[in-house]
């Protein structure tokens, strides 16, 4: 599982007090930057200098919201939606996207005692159709702090959902105070199979470098760079530094300053300073000479971590260089050891760092039935709470009434809403989902006519009686090969039964109750 990044990285409250005034004046100056900031539970529109946040309503269907009454707080975490149907597997914002782009997905919760409580509840958030993490945010909430978790991830569709779900252990209603998703370009991160895996930041940080949070706009993607320090000696840079000039675009500002050491030294690095389960990481450095550029002047070393070579030869020029692993094991603490060239003129230096979980991407459901299910969802009046994001998975948390594959490609296998209060209609893609094996919409109250079904060869049930369906029995029915049982009765249909139906071997039909010739 990733590591939970709440008790890695933290965002004080106090944050905007301790903003510098230019800093505040340049944010106001600089442009939205892309994606979506989404204010939980807000009414109206705020904004946080260049970042507008936008009411949530747009994004969920479901949830309550709910306002908190704290002194100094940050005004997006002055709301926030909490979800206290107990009945539903899971809570879901769906946000547009671009298929086959990158998203960094950053979701913040602040407690704030919102329901009385006097701990927050422990539950589960889940990106698209993987698992990404268990949200505890106890130990910050009792320093009345908030708590982020990110992940770097690419949509699968034209959309991307983020939920929240229940756990064993969950006490009182999950809740969620902000919900970014940030655009990326394509080439950061971009050795990553984004097909295969997600990336979950375990850290990122600006080393050497002291005070705020390193974020938007110096940012443009509004990542946030931790200041990190140790007993090693710092240095500030004073050449101009291009983001464009490396891998994953970083800021200049989070490269400004650094850690060293002296003349033919080692520079060991503990970092981050956490302890990290087994796990394949994706591990980025970041290295810029401070110094003017000149051809006699250079800055050579090896680096290790933790007693393996990560890179040899290394030239940290004035430009500057990043070298990473996409695919690396760790364990426990992570030491960074760089050692100088037997003839540099000065000490190595690391700049910044990233360290990402690498998580296989829990599946996806076949597109065609994630399609149809969908359209059925925005044809149906009063669905279940958790029909938003994939229908299937994660396995504990598909949609209510439906049953799917255990292997991929993950299909549609049935669907039983029987004696719910629904209404609406059945659109004509729901004959699409050609795994489908039955359908129960028994006693409902859904009305219009009967779609084609020819597509579904597999279904051996189809339960519509006790609704208000009219027009003719469709034809295709008769085309199902596999069909068992055909329940039609107590509806409003008229006109006659087709032949295909009545001398059809070895089916069970239900037709009274209709006003059939």
């Amino acid at each position: 599982m990733p590591i939970p990044i709440a008790s890695l990285l933290l965002f004080f409250l106090v944050v905007a007090a301790t903003v510098p005034s230019s800093r505040v004046a340049a944010a106001d100056a600089a442009p939205q930057p892309r994606g979506f900031y989404i204010n939980c539970g807000a009414d109206k529109e705020v904004q946080e200098g260049s970042i507008k946040w936008v009411p949530d309503a747009a994004f969920v269907a479901v949830g309550n919201a709910s306002k908190i009454d704290k002194p100094n707080i940050l005004p997006v975490f002055s709301t926030l939606r909490h979800f206290p149907d107990t009945t539903a597997r899971k809570y879901c914002y769906t946000i547009p996207a671009v298929k086959g782009s990158r998203y960094l997905v950053r979701t913040t919760y602040f407690y704030g005692g919102f329901d009385g409580g006097a701990d927050p509840p422990i539950f589960d958030q889940i990106v698209d159709g993987t698992l990404w993490s268990a949200v505890n945010t106890t130990e910050t909430s009792r320093r009345g702090m908030s708590t982020y978790f990110e992940m770097v991830a690419q949509a699968q569709g034209k959309s991307m959902s983020v939920c929240l779900a229940r756990r064993p252990d969950t006490k009182a209603s999950p809740f969620i105070s902000t919900l970014e998703l940030v655009d990326l370009e394509d080439s950061m991160y971009n050795t990553t199979d984004f097909g295969k895996y997600v990336l979950t930041t375990v850290a990122r940080s600006a080393l050497g470098v002291k005070g705020d949070i390193v974020s938007y706009p110096d940012d443009q993607y509004n990542r946030y760079w931790a200041p990190f320090t140790d007993g090693n000696p710092t240095v500030e840079s004073h050449s101009l530094i291009s983001p464009a000039d490396f891998w994953n675009l970083p800021p200049a500002r989070a490269l400004k300053g650094g850690i060293t050491t002296s003349r033919g030294k080692n520079l060991t690095v503990q970092w981050p300073t956490l302890e990290l389960p087994l796990a394949s990481y994706y591990v980025a450095f970041y290295f810029q000479d401070p110094r003017t550029a000149s051809p006699y002047s250079w800055r050579v070393f090896d680096v290790a971590v933790n007693g393996k070579d990560f890179f040899r030869g290394l030239n940290a020029s004035a430009a500057g260089v990043m070298v990473y692993s996409n695919m690396m094991q760790l364990t426990g603490k992570t030491e960074i050891v760089l050692t100088p060239n037997a003839t540099s003129p000065v000490g190595p230096l690391i700049n910044a760092g990233e360290i990402y979980q690498i998580v296989p991407v829990g599946g996806r459901t076949i597109t065609r039935d994630v399609v149809a299910m969908d359209e059925l969802a925005r044809s149906l009046k009063n669905p279940p709470p958790d029909w938003a994001g994939d229908p299937c998975l994660p396995p504990q948390n598909s949609w209510t009434g439906v049953n799917c594959s255990p292997d991929s490609p993950v299909r549609v296998l049935s669907l039983d809403l029987r004696n719910r209060t629904l209404s609406g209609s059945l659109p004509d893609s729901i004959g699409n989902m050609t795994g489908m094996q039955t359908i129960i919409l028994s006693c409902t109250k859904l009305s219009g006519p009967i779609p084609d079904f020819s597509s579904m060869q597999n279904l051996t049930a189809l339960h519509l009686d006790g609704n208000q369906f009219s027009g003719p029995i469709n034809p295709s029915l008769g085309k199902l090969i596999n069909l068992r049982e055909l329940y039609l009765n107590n509806n409003n249909l008229t006109g006659q039964i087709p032949a295909s139906l009545l001398t059809k071997p070895g089916l069970v039909m239900r037709i009274e109750g209709n006003k059939l010739d």
